[in-house]
């Protein structure tokens, strides 16, 4: 059971143009625990991430760390520049650096030149972050969406390191695969407070459904309590009325009211008032100890695309196509083809080429060598992974560049349905959150009639209740769509065919992504076990030989040191 408290947090709070992000927030981090931070966005994930690195000083509150604590803390990639990676390059005392960037698929990054770091791809930007963040021997992990951009590779090692890793580790991340695979404790940050989940995240998406089932149906009891009450409460008014009227009733002659009749409803009136405040007091006391809020309705994200009629079969086909970058080639005489209607997944290792043929299918990159065919009867959206490129002084509406009545009350309304509020909308970009600068894009394609969607890591940075509508609403889109994620679950749930970057070819496969990473998982289990026992013979051959050798002879010692290596290559496919 984890009991020694690593981190204290108390009270804090931090505001940002008269918006509380984070209010009166109580939390204990222990060591060895894994928590994973979740919300919305916006709700202030990165500014507690920044606050508890000591990047951004609370308005109020205290939290308690040792010393001698070391943070190691992966930003999100956007906020890494090429000096960033060109200075811990260069003060790399040792290998480690180096080593755990080449685990991570990053070949040769000591010799990487300043040209070289200026074109990194997106999930280069963050292996190269994460082997510098690990290389630091940090006590206490702090990763901000730490899969967005990256690769299967990339992946596996993140998963297994983290489970190798001694200290407390806080997850900001959107990605259900993920977080179901390491984490044992969720943080849910709503409206400036924060609530505890024990489990991984479908535990706490269970246990969270229950609770808001319980409380609606607390909620509603309560209601039917108060609407008695109420109907009580006016029925005594109503008495109480008529009991002021009568006692205020003379009459004449015959019908004359005597003193006594009057004060009988005099006293009557007063009684039933008396009883009318005790009941208003009764219900209010309770209202004040125990009233139970109605459970906040969870964000419907409502994506709607239009797309224009069918087009013919064929819309895109590569023959030999290839693409070099100055002494890097990505890919080399590929051929592949794109029918109308398809869901094709891009997936490959980062720096493979993905986000290259995307730039190239959308005519913002020319081929080295080959064909590349595109309809020109189809009407195209690209979204990027790059939500830094939206005018970061102008506001929502100014940076869509709607003008007409029309259209401005048509973006609202889209704008809204992505979960943008209007004071949300009326802000300057520039102090948008990634995931709701992402919306902004969004709502820019959701505007235009399409036949083609290509999108390049569409779900980076979207809160979860987006991505999977997105993900419902992508399924219904009758158009073709071109996608590159590393999100798992959007990935399988999406695309039934796939382009592969591999060995420096794209090669269209009729399979799903969940298919192709069990066979590719498959295959490296095979691989491993024939690798071993190769291993297993060569050592058993220099023990026999050793064996025989006489411990002066000279071939000794090459022999000794052959089982050596040998015996550390076992214990490297072993782990």
């Amino acid at each position: 059971m984890l009991t020694n408290t690593i981190i204290k947090v108390k009270g804090l709070e931090k505001s940002f143009e008269l918006k509380k992000v984070l209010d009166g927030i109580d939390f204990d981090i222990k060591a060895g625990e894994r928590i994973g931070l979740v919300g919305y966005n916006g709700t202030g994930k990165t500014t507690l991430a920044n606050i508890l690195f000591g990047k951004l000083a609370p308005d109020k509150g205290v939290i308690d760390k040792p010393d001698y604590l070391r943070i190691g803390y992966l930003s999100q990639s956007i906020d890494y520049e090429v000096n960033d990676f060109k200075n811990s390059l260069a003060v790399a005392s040792d290998h480690e650096l180096y080593q755990i960037a080449s685990q991570l698929g990053l070949r040769k990054v000591n010799k990487w030149e300043q040209q070289r770091l200026a074109h990194l791809s997106g999930g280069e930007k963050l292996k190269l972050a994460l082997s510098m963040v690990w290389a630091s021997k940090p006590d206490f992990l702090i990763l901000d969406e730490p899969t967005n951009h990256i690769d299967y590779q990339g992946l596996q090692w993140l998963v297994k390191e983290l489970k190798k890793f001694n200290g407390p580790v806080l997850l900001i991340s959107h990605d259900r695969h993920f977080l179901n695979q390491t984490v044992t404790r969720i943080f849910e940050l709503d409206n400036g407070r924060i609530k505890f989940f024990n489990g991984n995240y479908s535990a706490y998406k269970e246990d969270k459904q229950k609770q808001i089932e319980a409380q609606s149906h607390q909620y509603q009891i309560q209601q039917r309590q108060i609407e008695n009450i109420e109907k009580q409460m006016q029925q005594l008014k109503s008495w109480s009325e008529k009991a002021h009227r009568d006692s205020t009733k003379k009459g004449n002659g015959p019908t004359k009211r005597p003193e006594g009749f009057k004060e009988y409803h005099r006293v009557k009136a007063k009684k039933l008032d008396n009883q009318v405040k005790s009941k208003m007091k009764r219900l209010e006391n309770e209202l004040s100890k125990n009233k139970i809020e109605k459970p906040e309705d969870e964000v419907k994200v409502r994506f709607e695309f239009e797309n224009h009629g069918k087009r013919g079969k064929r819309i895109l086909e590569a023959k030999q196509l290839t693409k070099v970058f100055p002494g890097r080639p990505l890919f080399l005489s590929s051929n592949f083809y794109v029918n109308h209607g398809e869901r094709i997944g891009l997936v490959g290792a980062n720096g493979c080429g993905k986000t290259t043929l995307i730039k190239m299918i959308h005519g913002e990159e020319t081929s080295s060598d080959g064909e590349l065919w595109r309809s020109e009867s189809i009407k195209m959206a690209y979204l990027s992974q790059d939500v830094n490129d939206l005018p970061a002084d102008k506001n929502v509406l100014e940076a869509l560049g709607f003008t007409d009545r029309e259209r401005i009350y048509k973006a609202r309304t889209i704008l809204a349905n992505l979960g943008l509020k209007e004071t949300q909308i009326l802000k300057p970009i520039g102090v948008l959150s990634l995931g709701e600068r992402t919306r902004v894009k969004l709502a820019d394609i959701l505007m235009k009639d399409y036949d083609v969607l290509i999108l390049d890591e569409p779900t980076n940075h979207l809160d979860l209740p987006s991505r999977e509508q997105l993900e419902n609403t992508l399924a219904e889109f009758s158009g073709t769509i071109l996608t590159v994620s590393h999100d798992y679950y959007f990935l399988t749930k999406l695309c039934n065919r796939l382009l592969v970057f591999e060995n420096q070819k794209v090669t269209r496969l009729e399979m799903t992504a969940e298919e192709y990473f069990n066979n590719k998982q498959a295959n490296s289990r095979d691989n491993k076990k024939e690798a071993l026992m190769v291993i297993e013979n060569k050592i058993t051959a220099i023990l026999g030989e050793l064996s025989l050798t006489d411990s002066k002879d000279p071939k000794y010692a090459e022999l000794d040191l052959e089982f050596a290596k040998l015996l550390k290559e076992k214990k490297q496919l072993l782990s």
